[in-house]
């Protein structure tokens, strides 16, 4: 193991300049500011006592900043970990608990060990199976799940926790008669205050104004009516100083319940984190290496377990922000990390002043915020398979346990790839006249040869794909019986594997047996020597396989019994 992946903030030491620096303090002093209401949201979320929520972006923020590879990514508690954590959990302890809170921690720890196992692994390119359908599909679902946790505190009326999606619905419908006004009022214009701030002055922390201005209500609500009339209740005082050590339950019984769901919560995170990663690396042109971004999030998720943060990930809108404040190196995530602590010192006093609906107000907007209806509408539009993906990952996740949400999104997208890829496009084409080199274009019957079929595969040829191969170019015999010889362009085969060699042998020896043959044009390097290595070269014939440059057809010609092919050249 090399220093560098040691060590791997090594590598962009050299971009740690004064001026830098300068930009990196400025994105970092953005960044804290924002996570405040941010982290105590998440927190909630996951049924987690609000500070556990800052100290998911303390440390772990600042070791996945320096471990992983990114130099813009910011880590910490996100939405879409924070409801799996709490779905997950919730079934087997009280939230807010300590043996809820000690689960979490063991879920973090093992989460994090997964991630670290498929980084040093180097199955970086893992995550690529989770498809972008499948984390919106995701996203969306846990939006509307988020929404409904906070049904109650948002209008005041009793809803059992942890309800699923469609009885929390009913809870309302049936209590529409009965909501707090006074409730309702504060958790409705902390909303209006967030979005009109975020339309007219983007750049501002509306988190923080829809808050202040919900606590500000609220405040004046009690002091007029009266606390036990309006049923306003506050967070209280959040005890915010240096993270704790904390201690997750190592049993072997623990960690056998937890383990399937910290291996979907890993990948998840993984999704969440090298996708943002690659996202900013494409603006600011800095190549990511998913394998060391593993390491960096799973060491970040062991670190956490050990100092109060629950699960953590990359986060969109941080990241997104923290690229756009100007972060020039990670050191600007550890920047925000620092500073989030001594705000918090500051501030945790005036915590005792946030009601609980205004909160509630804050997660409906951040569960709107979750919803992709740009890419929604695109992927509904254009491609019918796709939008079977979203919409089931979608369904199952307001429905089913979300670990096993995140699982039918994956295996419907791997269904989806197999099927694609199992039915290669076997095209008929013909040569193009006057082009030199030989190029092919697609048929159009006009120059048919009597006794040759011109096929152009786009695909692999393997195990998955053999018997539809099989079929279509037995199919290409009986439709034309003269037509004994078959030459395959195959310039788009970039894959055979054992299966497929033999196909392609088996094929030739057919055709051979009845007087014609089986040839193979423009074929790359990768698949000819795994002909070779199988012994299928041989039983093909050398002399059937023709480089880029020559023309089979014409080398073809001689060898037909009827040479009345009518020639486009």
């Amino acid at each position: 193991m090399t220093i560098r992946r040691l060590l791997p903030f090594l590598a962009w030491r050299d971009r740690v300049t004064w001026e830098n620096l300068r930009f990196d303090m400025i994105a970092g002093l953005t960044g804290a500011i924002i996570l405040v209401p941010q982290g105590v949201a998440f927190a909630t979320i996951a049924g987690m006592p609000p500070e556990y929520g800052l100290y998911a972006a303390m440390l772990p923020a600042i070791v996945a900043a320096l471990w992983g590879s990114s130099w813009h990514l910011v880590s910490g508690p996100t939405t879409a970990i924070s409801i799996v954590v709490f779905a997950a959990i919730s079934p087997l302890a009280e939230p807010g608990s300590p043996t809820f809170i000690s689960l979490v921690l063991t879920l973090t720890f093992l989460a994090g060990i997964f991630q670290l196992i498929l980084g040093f692994l180097r199955l970086g390119t893992l995550v690529n199976f989770v498809s972008h359908t499948v984390v919106v599909g995701f996203t969306s679902g846990a939006a509307l799940l988020i929404a409904s946790s906070q049904v109650g505190n948002f209008f005041g009326v009793p809803i059992s926790r942890g309800a699923a999606f469609h009885e929390v619905i009913g809870g309302l419908m049936t209590q529409l008669g009965h909501l707090n006004l006074y409730v309702t009022s504060v958790a409705t214009v902390t909303v209006m205050a967030c979005v009109l701030v975020r339309h007219w002055r983007p750049r501002w922390p509306y988190m923080i104004f829809g808050m202040v201005v919900g606590a500000l209500l609220a405040s004046a609500l009690n002091q007029w009516v009266g606390g036990k009339e309006t049923g306003i209740r506050t967070i209280g005082t959040l005890s915010v100083g240096l993270p704790p050590l904390s201690s997750p339950d190592l049993r072997w019984k623990t960690i056998e319940h937890i383990a399937p769901i910290a291996l979907a919560l890993a990948l998840l995170a993984l999704t969440e984190a090298v996708s943002i990663s690659r996202s900013v690396a494409l603006k600011s042109g800095q190549r990511i290496d998913g394998n060391q971004e593993f390491i960096g999030q799973g060491l970040s998720n062991v670190v956490g377990s050990f100092f109060s943060g629950y699960a953590s990930s990359g986060s969109f809108n941080r990241t997104g922000l923290n690229h756009a404040s100007g972060a020039k190196t990670p050191l600007a995530a550890v920047f925000s990390a620092v500073l989030l602590l001594l705000i918090v010192m500051f501030l945790a006093p005036l915590a005792v002043y946030l009601p609980i609906p205004a909160m509630a107000g804050i997660l409906f907007v951040v569960a709107w915020g979750l919803f992709d209806w740009h890419y929604m509408k695109g992927v509904l539009r254009v491609s019918r398979s796709e939008g079977v993906i979203l919409i089931a990952t979608f369904v199952a996740t307001l429905s089913m346990p979300l670990e096993f949400a995140i699982y039918v999104g994956v295996v419907l997208s791997l269904i989806l790839y197999l099927q694609r890829t199992s039915r290669p496009g076997l095209d008929v084409v013909e040569p193009h006249p006057g082009v030199r080199p030989l190029a092919f274009r697609l048929g159009d019957g006009l120059a048919e040869y009597p006794q040759l079929k011109i096929l152009r595969l786009n695909g692999s040829i393997f195990f998955g794909a053999v018997d539809y191969l099989q079929d279509e170019l037995q199919r290409v015999q009986r439709e034309n019986p003269q037509q004994k010889h078959v030459l395959l362009v195959a310039s788009g085969i970039n894959f055979v594997d054992t299966a497929g060699a033999r196909l392609l042998s088996h094929e030739a020896s057919r055709l051979q047996a009845m007087g014609g043959g089986l040839y193979l044009f423009n074929l790359k390097e990768e698949p000819m020597s795994t002909l070779q290595r199988n012994g299928d070269y041989e039983i093909i014939g050398p002399e059937n396989f023709f480089p880029l440059g020559s023309d089979p057809v014409q080398a073809i010609s001689p060898r037909f019994k009827d040479l009345q092919a009518r020639s486009v050249r």
